[in-house]
Parts: structure tokens; C-alpha cells; sequence
């Protein structure tokens, strides 16, 4: 039984991190930046794997994302700087998780504005926390793209936040959507 568990985990963590890298690459014609970033539903496999296992489930999922981007898709200046900007940023995005068990229990118990309220706090949390990332990012390795006499934190904040708010806003409206129409999604029976 435990081990049908674990492989049930493993193999949602690889299907719904493929899943997430596929929605990254079609939806990222939206918005793409020259020095890398897009406005992507690519994070909403990692939310539903978050709501559905919890933080070893987003965390899981987010981290595996991250391997598959820099593999594939890599614009990796700096070592440093590739680990932040996928294996770092993908994988807090999994923070969500720690909602998941109000999740859980307003869509149990049938609570669907409460369901709303705490999903769309777990996408806002795992979605900041990857713009933190990219930020710290930003800062220490792409310091030369800020315009003169602008302070490169500043920019940094900026230029990462076109995409990720954007990304934020959309991708908590399609998880709002799924959970609410079907709560089957996160649950495992």
C-alpha cells in the first residue's frame, strides 16, 4: 500500500512537471524578455501538485521543472546565477503547498470563497517567492542591463515583475477555476 503511494507521488511528480514545462513553452509567446522571463501558465501544474500532496508534492514538482528548464532551455550565464534563476526559483514556487490542507478542507467542506481565499494566497506566496529569486538574480548578474542612474535593485524588481505579476494574476484565476469546478484534482481517492 505504502509503496503504491510512492509510486502514485513519483510518477504525478514527473507528469505534472512535463505537463508544466509544455504550458511554459506554448504560453510563452505571451510576453518573452530579452534577458530571459515570460508571462507563462507554466507554474499551475506545480499549485495543483501543491494542493494535492502538499510541500513535498509543489516542492517536488517545481524542482523537477527547474531541471527540465535549464536542460532545455537554458540561458545560464553563471553557475550561481542558473541554479537561482531555475533550480531555486521553480522549486519555491512549491511553497504553495503549505496551504494545502485549508485548501483541502474548504473544498471539502464545500467553502468554495475560502477555497478561493487560500488557493490564490498559496499562488501569491509561491509566485513571490520565485520573483525573489529572479530578483536576487538580477541583481548580482544582470546588474549591467539596468539603464544609467537607475538603481539596479530597482530594476531588477522591474523587469521581473512585468512578467511575474501578470503570471501570478493569470495563473491564480485558471487554479481558481479548476479546484472550484472540480476539487477532484487534489484529491487522491
Amino acid at each position: 500500500m505504502q509503496s503504491n503511494r510512492r509510486l502514485l507521488f513519483l510518477v504525478e511528480v514527473a507528469i505534472l512537471s512535463t505537463l508544466a514545462l509544455l504550458l511554459d513553452f506554448s504560453s510563452s509567446f505571451i510576453l518573452k524578455l530579452p534577458q530571459g522571463g515570460s508571462v507563462s501558465i507554466g507554474m499551475i501544474p506545480i499549485f495543483i501538485m501543491s494542493y494535492r500532496w502538499g510541500l513535498k508534492g509543489g516542492l517536488s514538482t517545481g524542482f523537477l521543472l527547474g531541471l527540465l528548464q535549464a536542460i532545455l532551455t537554458p540561458q545560464i550565464f553563471h553557475p550561481v546565477q542558473g541554479f537561482i534563476d531555475y533550480y531555486l526559483a521553480f522549486t519555491v514556487v512549491g511553497f504553495s503547498g503549505l496551504l494545502f490542507k485549508p485548501v483541502k478542507n474548504s473544498l471539502l467542506a464545500n467553502k468554495k470563497n475560502r477555497a478561493m481565499i487560500y488557493i490564490s494566497l498559496g499562488i501569491i506566496l509561491g509566485g513571490l517567492l520565485r520573483l525573489v529569486m529572479h530578483v536576487i538574480s538580477g541583481v548580482f548578474f544582470f546588474a549591467s542591463f539596468a539603464p544609467e542612474g537607475t538603481p539596479v535593485l530597482l530594476y531588477s524588481i522591474s523587469y521581473n515583475a512585468s512578467y511575474m505579476l501578470p503570471t501570478i494574476i493569470i495563473s491564480a484565476i485558471i487554479v481558481n477555476i479548476l479546484l472550484i469546478a472540480s476539487p477532484r484534482l487534489i484529491n487522491k481517492k
